[in-house]
């Protein structure tokens, strides 16, 4: 995805109430969590396919 400059796009404004109700469950969609001061490890390791979705914890 990263290097054929394909961008996705979701309502997030509109999921947004469900996910903070807990009706909507986000983390199914992440394979690795890293803290803000390693978020360019975690961007590395979805260029390199080794996490295809990284969430920086803050």
């Amino acid at each position: 995805m990263f290097d054929h400059r394909i961008t996705l796009r979701a309502g997030i404004p509109e999921l947004l109430p469900d996910v903070l109700a807990g009706v909507l469950v986000p983390e199914p969609v992440f394979d690795r969590a890293v803290p803000l001061a390693e978020g360019p490890d975690g961007y590395r390791a979805m260029d390199d396919r080794s996490a295809p979705k990284t969430r920086i914890c803050f």
